[in-house]
């Protein structure tokens, strides 16, 4: 007999089943709701296209659970615990919907559990059951003993909470269905073998009187459905939210390609940038609601490892935090003054919003799809674009880029220098090229740079590549301006470069630069500037592969690679490089602990070429000591700004004697 179908105290068990539901479901849509009405308080977000391909990445990353999967190590293995916890989540809801709502509910148990599917379905409930409660074990063991540094402070009651629920859940299923096979209930008759787990248990109601079996297996299945439904609520007023935010965040997170900026609408534009929460679109608050507080991002990030303010996990949890405090009010209409707080400033400080370097770190890792770098530049765009609020270094750069066309101040180098006596053409001379070599300022201007321009001149030459520069016609990209929050300064630079390059019929860009590749690749399109873009390393593997650059000597030594977080987390661009150093004789190649997408920044992104480091170590410093404990006597990189990031950390760490540092290029240049 169905406990549902049982009165207790003179009161039907389907009244108090339904009466508990009713009210457990009307808690959790009554704040779903309320969350939902904040998070549309956002702008407006634009349109989510190819609806198939979503699907399919979201059952791959969310039901297979490779978004935990993707940060599995052998020194971390927290992820495979949740994705336990996860699949046992997916593997019970079904079990509810079917067999306790309709069966239960209904009184149809006598029809759904005596059937084949009941069977075999109790089987798989008695699998994952125990996984569950391994998971939860694990969890509470590394919240609240082993505690890792990103779970620092994380010890709430909450967070205790979310695991108790989650042990239990499954033990009270298991000693439900264990009374009820002592009674002689499905699934007992309907196979040869009973559930292994729940079989055993029973045992242990073995010599005890039908009629306390009996209370035992009401009390399991009243226990275990209060929980359900303690947990459907919990839900709703914790970060147990993120199981289902998560869901529609990975759904709905930006399309390809990765990183790349929303452009502002600067003749409609009201505001630019953020200066309130409501300022961010809808999705980019569903990012709040999807956040678990997992504190990879931190362990991961550069500006926390090194001791800034900036910590990926408080900035998303601090803004839904101000999102829930707030949210009334602004449903209500009242003025902002009223909520006491402004966003930047009190909720979000400055140091946060220039500490990053928007190397992507924290989003590589991020399990549930949260976009931490375009808020970050929202807040900036705001700092910069509305406040005039910038720091005086960048907006020396700024000025530079809108004065001269390049971020270098104080520069004695013209576009050209670089290239006297290589008799390299410019397009204006010669149209009628297979690529345009796109220098980028800082291979033109800055002086130990100019020899990375020199040295894929060469190779270019060596391996019969008909190419030309724009010399003194190139003009900054725009990326340094985009990055420090200066849209329209960007847009300016973008439009003129993409009417230049249009109006000489380019097609094929090759640069050195992946901030230049990553910009006029991936963000050009935004304006009309559609080219077929190639890094220098994948030529360069290209050519070496296809026999037109041959290799002659080696270097003799050990060196290691730093990837350039534009060229692999924004491009996924990690093999051409390793293959070009695996094509060179006598050299070893020694990987760093951090590396390909897990790689640790050099410190040189998001415009803090031009932004001093005043708080907590140098990140530059940082990864130069993570080079020199791989015994290299060679740093290889292929980015400008990583180039002259290792040569400032080299020097002061006082390592010039055993460790220096070169381009690829100058790499493969000195080997041909």
């Amino acid at each position: 007999m169905s406990p549902v179908s049982m009165s207790y105290w003179g009161i039907s068990g389907y009244i108090i089943f339904w009466v508990i539901f009713a009210v457990a479901v009307g808690l959790f849509l009554q704040r779903i709701y309320q969350l939902g009405r904040y998070m549309f308080l956002g702008r407006r977000e634009g349109k989510f296209g190819n609806l198939l391909m979503r699907v399919l990445n979201t059952i791959v990353l969310v039901l297979g659970q490779w978004c935990q999967f993707k940060n599995l190590t052998t020194k971390d293995r927290a992820s495979l615990g949740h994705a336990f916890m996860a699949w046992g989540f997916f593997i019970f809801i079904p079990f509810y919907l079917i067999f306790i709502i309709i069966g239960g509910g209904f009184g149809l148990s006598e029809t759904v559990e005596h059937t084949g599917f009941f069977f075999y379905y109790t089987w798989v409930m008695d699998i994952a059951a125990p996984f569950i409660i391994l998971g939860a074990l694990w969890g509470i063991i590394r919240r609240y003993i082993v505690r890792p540094p990103r779970l620092e402070g994380e010890q709430t009651v909450e967070a205790m909470v979310i695991l108790i629920t989650v042990l239990i859940h499954p033990m009270t299923h298991l000693f439900k269905e264990a009374t009820g096979i002592a009674l002689g209930y499905a699934p007992v008759g309907l196979g040869a073998t009973l559930p292994p787990i729940s079989s055993a248990l029973s045992g242990v109601f073995a010599g005890a009187s039908p009629a306390s079996v009996e209370m035992a297996h009401l009390a399991f299945f009243w226990a275990h459905w209060s929980i359900v439904l303690f947990v459907l609520v919990f839900i709703a007023y914790s970060r147990y939210l993120h199981m289902i935010a998560s869901i529609f965040n990975v759904l709905l997170q930006s399309p390809p390609p990765k990183g790349a900026l929303r452009p502002i609408d600067l003749e409609k534009a009201e505001t630019f940038g953020v200066a309130k929460i409501t300022d961010f679109t809808w999705k980019q608050l569903l990012d709040l609601y999807s956040c678990v507080i997992y504190g990879q991002c931190q362990e991961v990030c550069p500006a926390t490892t090194s001791g800034k303010e900036l910590n990926p996990k408080k900035l998303i949890d601090d803004l839904k935090q101000h999102l829930l405090e707030v949210g009334p009010g602004l449903l209500k209409k009242e003025a902002p003054a009223k909520e006491g707080k402004s966003l930047i400033g009190d909720v979000i400080s400055e140091e946060v919003i220039w500490a990053c370097t928007t190397c992507r770190a924290c989003q590589q890792v991020c399990p549930v799809s949260v976009e931490h770098v375009n808020k970050i530049i929202d807040l900036r765009r705001n700092l910069v674009m509305e406040q005039a609020k910038v720091p005086e270094t960048a907006e020396g750069a700024l000025r530079s880029i809108e004065d001269r066309g390049h971020p270098w101040r104080g520069t004695t180098l013209s576009r050209t220098d670089w290239a006297e006596g290589l008799d390299i053409k410019t397009l204006a001379e010669d149209k009628n090229v297979d690529f345009l070599f796109w220098v980028g300022c800082t291979e033109a201007l800055e002086d130990r740079s100019t020899r990375v321009a020199q040295a894929v001149a060469k190779l270019l030459k060596l391996a019969g590549i008909k190419f030309a520069i724009l010399g003194a016609e190139e003009s900054c990209c725009g990326e340094p301006a985009r990055r420090l929050g200066n849209e329209y300064l960007f847009q300016l630079q973008a439009e003129k470069n993409i009417e230049l390059l249009k109006s000489y019929g380019v097609k094929r860009i090759v640069t050195a630069c992946p901030h230049g590749y990553n910009t006029i690749k991936n963000e050009y399109p935004q304006f009309g500037g559609k080219f077929e873009v190639i890094h220098h390393t994948e030529l360069i593997a290209r050519l070496i592969k296809e026999g037109k650059l041959k290799i002659k000597k080696g270097m003799g030594e050990l060196v290691t690679y730093h990837d350039p977080c534009y060229l692999g987390r924004y491009n996924d661009i990690y093999q051409p490089p390793r293959q070009i150093i695996k094509s060179i004789p006598e050299t070893k190649m020694a990987e760093m602990e951090k590396n390909r997408e897990n790689a640790f920044c050099c410190g040189g992104g998001g415009g803090h070429m031009w932004l001093e480091e005043r708080a907590g170590r140098r990140i530059n410093e940082l990864r130069t000591e993570q080079a020199i404990e791989t015994k290299a006597q060679t740093v290889i990189t292929a980015c400008p700004f990583c180039l002259q990031m290792f040569d400032d950390g080299i020097k002061a760490k006082a390592a010039e004697e055993k460790l220096k540092v070169m381009d690829i290029a100058e790499l493969v240049e000195k080997s041909t």
